[in-house]
């Protein structure tokens, strides 16, 4: 019977949300072909804009150290997803053009190339430039043959007494087959000799992962931990002679395909996909350079590797690992300390025991910024204070991610357990949050909340938070939305706008939509919101439209984006119609970018800026001028195809006078020339403008807004 019902549900997934037919191209019309750029090398171009904020020396050197770690764990993610992703399309023989105009064989080629040349890059800036700063910054990064004997002793105890007892060497021969190797482990390849036959074995030393990557072996003094294995290697194999080693790495398809068929038992199928995970066929191999050619044709041999998906670097491989190293104790090589501060329209209630939140978002809407704006003293003091309060009846709660000792996760635990109705949707299909998800769903059920997985097909990635209170005058309704995932921690690193609300249009277009995701409600029709993937695209296109309308009328018109990511054709094309129609569209975009600025008679009208630094930059915002009354909506969509078809996703229209201004003068500031950021050119190469003519440097608007969040002022007081 539910197998049954799994297959309605899917058979009319479409028809329920009314999602749109796939784009036709042909209705592009007279637009030229070549209008696309690839979203694989414009992502690779985002990472380049990474690297280079390594290689600013404006920026603080511990944190340009991190700016190397983010983009090896950046093209990690590339090569385990995005190259996963082109190498099965290969492997399946579906040679469908991208957007672009290019097969994925030469989005592959091209791919690969440009990611070599990056990788070089960033192997460059660690040796030439970064680590020989740290150095003068009293912070070495050392080998074993730059220790002295003293630290030698005191390594060899710490490999006795940490590092031996973990090790297992893996040899291969006619009865023990090649090891599998993990994705992104790093690896000792390594050749011993039988003194008495004079025959030579392999064998692989994986580095245990949950030790240290670098090893502190006095103040200030760090040597990898592979080196110090690698010295010791001798303990492993007594009585055989050590002749070679290596290091090496491999990444793998880390990306999961979960059969809709497996859709009624979604969370059980996701578990037997993360075991499948693990072994994932590979996707690149990195060697240091000094590998011995037979070694290396080894690993190629063993892995199913080619010779292009090779990359052969100076050691040390893995620059994740710096992490460690930009987290160091060393204030004055970092960004200036900087603690959010609590909205005004919310300080004036902290002076109450407990705040009162209801109260004040009961007087006004609250347009919250973070990491300016505290997360701990608005959402999560807002989900909290529901979880208490005894007159609150039921909250209804959207989870894409969450950190590991989620006080989100905590509160909705006390609510159930406080017998309050609570209703949780975690989509368990994030990616590579997928295990964390799993865990808080089985926590969540087992303390009496009603836990669901969204809709079939679909993964719910709005950011949604419904509270239902009981007030003398009835029930009220209170909400969150918000561009950023319920997670404290990257709260204080990613830059999201979240709306506080207890707008009685809004709380019931959010009230309709958790219905419709948690049952078989349909769609009453929302006011104040737009929904995935039933409403979104449309109706963006729809107000891009009407500013073309505006601007051939005579009235102000003018489009503003800020997302992270541009890669719908269909919403690229109403973008470059209003160009063409003579409407000013700004767009900034954090990532990937497929369409084309500054083309003669196509993109005129339409200037790309990119802006990357201390915070994440991750709020979507969507301006409209509107012939003069202008509109501004935020939400949790990127112009992505899995955002808009594929997604549940919201945006929500801003409405209040001051939080419409506060948008416009963000975007005002973002996209001054005085402003840092990458201008993104016809032949999609980004353009640094970081310094004036002068060589000063432009201004940061993050360092900016941190500035103007402390000297905010008060707020009206709450009547």
């Amino acid at each position: 019977m539910l197998v049954n019902v799994a297959g309605d549900l899917l058979a009319s997934h479409n028809r329920e949300y009314d999602v749109e037919p796939p784009y036709d191209s042909a209705a592009a019309g007279d637009l030229p072909a070549d209008r696309f750029s690839d979203r694989e090398l414009s992502w690779l171009a985002f990472n380049q804009r990474v690297l280079e904020l390594a290689e600013n020396d404006t920026v603080p050197l511990l944190e340009r150290a991190k700016f190397l770690a983010i983009f090896a764990s950046n093209l990690d993610e590339f090569y385990m997803v995005r190259v996963a992703g082109l190498k099965r399309r290969i492997a399946a023989g579906v040679a469908v053009k991208a957007a672009s105009g290019l097969h994925p064989r030469e989005v592959l080629d091209r791919s690969l190339s440009r990611s070599r040349e990056l990788m070089d890059r960033q192997a460059e800036t660690w040796h030439k430039v970064i680590q020989p700063a740290l150095t003068e910054q009293g912070i070495d990064i050392l080998r074993w043959d730059d220790l002295q004997d003293s630290e030698r002793e005191e390594m060899t105890r710490f490999f006795r007494d940490r590092v031996f007892p973990v090790l297992t060497p893996l040899a291969v021969d006619p009865s023990h087959p090649f090891p599998y190797i993990s994705g992104l482990s790093l690896n000792l390849a390594v050749v011993v000799r039988n003194p008495d036959t004079r025959g030579e074995h392999f064998a692989r030393v994986k580095v245990p992962p949950l030790l240290p990557r670098f090893v502190q072996v006095a103040e200030g003094r760090f040597v990898p931990l592979e080196d110090v294995i690698a010295t010791h290697l001798g303990q492993l194999f007594p009585g055989m002679e050590v002749t070679q080693h290596h290091t090496f790495r491999v990444t793998r398809n880390e990306d999961l395909e979960v059969e809709e068929d497996d859709a009624e038992n979604l969370l059980a199928a996701l578990e037997k996909e993360l075991l499948r995970r693990r072994f994932g066929p590979p996707v690149r191999l990195e060697v240091e350079e000094s590998i011995d050619p037979q070694v290396k044709a080894l690993l190629l041999s063993e892995l199913g590797i080619k010779e292009a998906e090779v990359f052969e670097l100076p050691g040390p491989l893995d620059l994740r690992g710096l992490f460690t190293i930009a987290g160091l104790d060393r204030a004055e090589l970092k960004y200036p300390a900087f603690v959010p501060s609590t909205h005004p329209h919310l300080a004036e209630v902290e002076t109450s025991n407990p705040a009162d939140m209801f109260y004040a978002l009961k007087q006004r809407d609250v347009l919250v910024h973070h990491p300016y704006d505290s997360f701990s003293t608005s959402v999560q003091r807002f989900i909290e204070q529901a979880a208490a309060d005894p007159h609150v009846l039921a909250i209804k709660q959207t989870l894409y991610r969450t950190s590991g000792d989620s006080p989100i996760v905590d509160a909705l635990i006390d609510a159930a357990e406080a017998g309050k109705q609570v209703l949780v949707l975690v989509e368990i299909q994030a990616r590579f949050d997928e295990t964390a998800n799993i865990k808080w769903a089985r926590q969540l059920e087992h303390a009496g909340c009603h836990v669901v997985y969204g809709v079939i097909g679909l993964k719910t990635h709005s950011k949604l938070s419904l509270v239902v209170r009981d007030e003398p005058d009835g029930l009220r309704r209170y909400v969150h939305i918000g561009t950023g995932n319920y997670h404290p921690k990257t709260a204080r690193l990613y830059e999201d706008l979240g709306l506080l609300s207890s707008d009685k249009v809004v709380t019931e277009d959010v009230a309709h939509l958790f219905n419709h995701l948690s049952g078989f409600a349909r769609n009453a029709g929302y006011r104040r919101i737009l929904v995935a993937p039933q409403s979104v695209r449309r109706g963006l296109i729809e107000r891009i439209d009407r500013e073309v309308q505006h601007h051939l009328s005579g009235r102000p018109a003018r489009v503003r984006i800020k997302v992270n990511s541009l890669v719908d054709e269909a919403l690229c094309d109403a973008l470059y119609r209003a160009s063409q129609a003579g409407v000013p569209v700004d767009l900034w975009i954090r990532g990937i970018c497929t369409i084309r600025p500054g083309i003669e008679g196509l993109s005129d009208n339409i200037r790309v800026r990119s802006i990357l630094g201390r915070f994440l930059e991750h709020s979507r915002v969507f301006w409209f001028e509107n012939g003069g009354e202008p509109e501004a909506w935020i939400g949790s969509a990127d112009l992505m195809h899995r955002n808009l078809d594929r997604r549940v996703e919201v945006l929500v229209q801003l409405k209040e006078t001051d939080h419409i201004g506060e948008i416009r003068e963000m975007f005002d500031m973002a996209l001054d020339e005085g402003t840092q950021s990458w201008w993104l050119q016809p032949d999609n190469t980004w353009e640094a403008r970081l310094t004036g003519p002068d060589g000063e440097p432009l201004r940061d608007l993050q360092e900016k807004l941190i500035a103007t969040r402390g000297r905010r002022r008060t707020a009206d007081p709450i009547t």
